[in-house]
């Protein structure tokens, strides 16, 4: 019998992974402090981004009462978002495999 504790729901989930990951042949990568710092500050200009981007998008839309307007200005809005989010997602991803 063995003499172990049941698992978690997680610790399950987290083997599973582990055998997945080892099937498909991808590995865990430590990142180095200037990776780690390098990722940090993509992430905080990301968030100066954004939140320049928030902030016209606000006060254009307080001056807009048009719903066709509105609409247009929230696609724009939606589109920078995105590209914000890709251009963050693209530089970290670039650092992430800088070190391998």
């Amino acid at each position: 019998m063995n003499n172990e504790a049941p698992k978690s729901a997680i610790e399950l989930a987290m083997e599973r992974l582990r055998r997945k990951d080892e099937e498909t042949g991808a590995s865990e990568s430590v990142l180095s402090d200037e990776q780690k710092a390098a990722i940090a500050e993509a992430r905080r200009v990301h968030a100066a981004g954004l939140a320049q981007v928030e902030i016209l998008h606000s006060s254009k839309m307080a001056a807009v009462w048009q719903p066709e307007e509105r609409q247009k200005l929230e696609a724009e809005y939606r589109r920078d978002v995105s590209h914000l989010n890709d251009d963050r997602d693209r530089k970290i991803e670039r650092i992430r495999n800088a070190g391998r």
